[in-house]
This record gives C-alpha cells, sequence and structure tokens, in this order.
C-alpha cells in the first residue's frame, strides 16, 4: 500500500509558501479551509497553535480551518495576529503538535493563504505537505468521536514570549548605548504588534510608518520593493535616523535602508550579518540558496567562513542548516534565519541583529560599503510543463565546457558573473537570473539568456 500512495500522482496543493489563492474564489473559501483544517489536524494530532496576518478575511478563513481541525479531536490554540515567525517560535517552545498561519504575506489585499508549521517550528516539509495533500485528496479524515472533539482558546502570550526570546539573543545594552533612532514601516501587517515593543525594550528611538494592522494595506502593497519603500526611504532622508527598514505582510522578511536612505536589496543584509557572524569565530558556516548575490560568498569568506548553497526555498536552507550545521543562512529576499534561535526566516530577530550590527561597528553604509557590490537581475519566461525538462536537457548541451552548478536549475558560471536558469515548480515559466560587478552585464547576461530558453523552448 504503501508503494502503491508513492507512486500515486497527488494535485499539489502547497506552493513554495503555503496555499494562497483570492479569496473566496482560486478555492479559497470557508469550505476548502474546512476540509484543509481536517487534513491538518488528522496529520498533526495534538494541540494546534494557530495565528493570523491582518488581511481582511483572516477571521473567516481561521475560523474554518479551526473548525476543521477541532473537528479531528486536536485542541486549537488561538494566537490572534501575529507574525509567521512568531507562530513558528510559539510552537516550538510550547511543544505543540504544529501549527497554522493564515497569511498570504506579501500578495495584494484581495489574497489570502494557508500555511502550515511543523512541530519544532520550522516551515513544513516538501515530505509532510504531500502526507496533508494525501489525506486531503482521498477525504481520509479522522474525525473524533461527539465527546472529544477540539476546542479553542486564546493564547495571549505569544507575542511577549517571542521579544523576550529575541532580547536574550542579542546585545542589548550595546544598542541601549548606541542610542539609535530609527524609523520602521511595518506595511500595515502583524509585524505593527511586535516592531514597537522590541524597539522600546532595546532602547531605541523609533518614528513608525503604516504601523496599524490594516488588511486593506492603505499605505502601501505589502511587499518591501523600492517603489514600495518611497516614503520610508525619503523619511530617512530627511535626517537623524541610523537606519530605517521595512517589513512584509507577515513579516518573516525586513529590508533595511541605510542612514543615507539608500534601499538595501535583501542579499545586502544577508552578507552583512554573515560577515558579523562569521568574524566572531573562524570556520563558522553559512547556508543560502543558488540564487544569492556573490557578495554572500565574499563577506563569509572575508571573515574565514565557509558558505554552502541549496535549492532555492527557505524550508530548504534551513533543514541544511539543521541537519548539516551551519550558523546562519538566508535567502536574498530578505528572509534571514539565526539558527540560535529558530530555524525560519524572521523579520523581527534580523532587525534586532543589525541594530546589533550598527551599534558595534558603526554606521550601516559603512558596513554595507566593506562588502564588493554587485548587479542582479531577475526574468521569467513561459514555458509548457511538457517542455521543461526537454528545455534543460538542451540547455546543458549549450552550456558544455563552461562551469555549472546543478543543484536548482542550472547555474551557469561566465566571465564576469553568472546567470541561473530554473524551471518553476508551480508555474508554467522559467525564472532567469543574472549576476556581474555592472549592472549593464547583468542586464545582457539576462537578456541573452531569457533569449537562449525561448529560442529552445521554440526548436
Amino acid at each position: 500500500m504503501a508503494g502503491k500512495e508513492k507512486a500515486e500522482s497527488i494535485p499539489r496543493l502547497f506552493g513554495t509558501n503555503g496555499i494562497r489563492g483570492v479569496v473566496n474564489s482560486d478555492q479559497m473559501d470557508c469550505q476548502f479551509a474546512l476540509r484543509l483544517g481536517l487534513a491538518i489536524g488528522t496529520f498533526m494530532r495534538g494541540h494546534v497553535m494557530l495565528g493570523t496576518d491582518a488581511r481582511t478575511s483572516n477571521e473567516m478563513l481561521k475560523a474554518a480551518c479551526a473548525s476543521g481541525i477541532m473537528a479531528t479531536g486536536c485542541d486549537v490554540l488561538d494566537c490572534g495576529i501575529v507574525p509567521t515567525p512568531t507562530l513558528q517560535y510559539a510552537v516550538k517552545v510550547n511543544k505543540a503538535a504544529g501549527g497554522v498561519v493564515i497569511t498570504a504575506s506579501h500578495n495584494p489585499p484581495e489574497f489570502n493563504g494557508i500555511k502550515c508549521v511543523y512541530k519544532d517550528g520550522t516551515e513544513m516539509s516538501r515530505e509532510n505537505e504531500e502526507a496533508i495533500e494525501r489525506i486531503y485528496q482521498h477525504q481520509e479524515f479522522s474525525r473524533a468521536d461527539w465527546a472529544r472533539v477540539g476546542h479553542i482558546r486564546p493564547f495571549t502570550t505569544a507575542i511577549d514570549r517571542y521579544v523576550g526570546g529575541i532580547l536574550a539573543k542579542v546585545d542589548v545594552p550595546a544598542i541601549r548605548r548606541a542610542r539609535l533612532r530609527v524609523a520602521a514601516d511595518c506595511s500595515n501587517g502583524a509585524g505593527s504588534l511586535v516592531v514597537p515593543r522590541l524597539l522600546e525594550r532595546l532602547g531605541v528611538k523609533y518614528v513608525t510608518l503604516n504601523a496599524d494592522p490594516n488588511g486593506a494595506f492603505p499605505g502601501h502593497n505589502s511587499e518591501p520593493t523600492p517603489d514600495n519603500s518611497s516614503e520610508l526611504v525619503e523619511l530617512v532622508k530627511s535626517g537623524g535616523f541610523d537606519l530605517g527598514f521595512i517589513q512584509d505582510g507577515d513579516a518573516d522578511r525586513t529590508i533595511f535602508v541605510d542612514e543615507n536612505g539608500r534601499y538595501l536589496y535583501g542579499d545586502r543584509s544577508l552578507a552583512i550579518v554573515a560577515k558579523y557572524l562569521c568574524s566572531k569565530k573562524k570556520g563558522r558556516r553559512v547556508v543560502t540558496t543558488v540564487g544569492s548575490s556573490m557578495a554572500v560568498e565574499d563577506a563569509v569568506k572575508m571573515s574565514g567562513g565557509s558558505i554552502t548553497y541549496t535549492r532555492v526555498g527557505s524550508p530548504v536552507v534551513a533543514r541544511e542548516m539543521m541537519e548539516n550545521g551551519g550558523i546562519f543562512g538566508g535567502e536574498e529576499n530578505g528572509g534571514l534565519i539565526f539558527a540560535d534561535f529558530q530555524y525560519c526566516r524572521d523579520g523581527a530577530m534580523a532587525v534586532a541583529k543589525m541594530l546589533e550590527i550598527v551599534a558595534l561597528k558603526g554606521k550601516l553604509s559603512k558596513v554595507n560599503d566593506d562588502i564588493p557590490q554587485y548587479f542582479q537581475f531577475k526574468r521569467k519566461t513561459a514555458c509548457p510543463e511538457g517542455k521543461k525538462d526537454r528545455v534543460m536537457e538542451r540547455l546543458a548541451r549549450t552550456a558544455k565546457g563552461k562551469r555549472t552548478d546543478r543543484t536548482d536549475g542550472m547555474k551557469i558560471f561566465l566571465k564576469g558573473g553568472w546567470v541561473l536558469v530554473r524551471p518553476s515548480g508551480t508555474e508554467p515559466l522559467f525564472r532567469v537570473f543574472s549576476e556581474s560587478k555592472t549592472s549593464e552585464n547583468a542586464k545582457k547576461l539576462a537578456d541573452d539568456y531569457v533569449k537562449l530558453v525561448q529560442k529552445l523552448i521554440n526548436g
């Protein structure tokens, strides 16, 4: 039976970061949330911690999902509106059977989603997601007897315990002595409930933007892009700030702005923190994906550390760190993972650690400029699912004689830079990333390889 189940094709529900869709369409409605809750409860079998971001449909989907979970006999601990890493920390420290976050992270306001957390607080592995998908598709739900259905009760200490956990992992006295002043854009997301508490306890003076949870995202959309950060950048440029930062909707990612108002892409904060942590002890290991900037490797090697590359995806990075060792890791999108705190992307922990770095090492602009600069371009091009394998085979032939890395798709090292060509695991398209020491060359590499992929698709 096990072999048969392994061989059968189960329709995929979970994407790279949970299940997302337009509310009351694209399947993301109460009926779906209820059935998925039944599958989750059947899989987790125990106390389940449940939280949401600030989206307008959060209570609707939470109620439906919680009902399904309780129908299997699991109790639900309702954490309310919390950042995703806050919920993950609560699952870990309270030894729950698992967790669920109702969130669509950085997606537009009409979206929402459901994301599962494993009992150790990490993002659910693909293997466990498949187990939940099988239960869902076959409707093999463990429905509890009428006298043994679960109950829901509020869990109100998740944020305070989370903030306390962060404070235990940074040099609080150094941050307080530095008398820092920061600008914080919470993007009307769940981070609005954590950032002010954290900064106050760190003794930091601060000004906030969009720091009220509001699922309509009246300030700007919740993706921390340069365009959405324009108000923050102008505020920092007005003077008197040591740095600024902006978070996404569920606050697992943070993007920083230096004291001059310069927007720092996520690979820069990844490199800055990696260099700092590796400098504390020689031989430390950092884990990141094949799509990360060469600046990260440069920073790690400058401090006597080593680097390991993985497939794209924060769960992949986290599990590599857990299984084979790694003090720090993350992706180029501002998602940083601190092994001594928890194995997941953590936007608030990133803020606290960056404040420590500035307090001890000086201005963020200088810390950033000490690491070599590169330029990246990201492209994508449509491709039918049935052609992806053939395209990759043809691409391998065109790259013969060149240095390549097949960890995830194909990364081709070229004069002055590299190109990464990856077939999407969830969409009918190829993603093409490039990097070089000049913007012009990076753009040319991306454009050239998009044309090559299109030619291989049509050829």
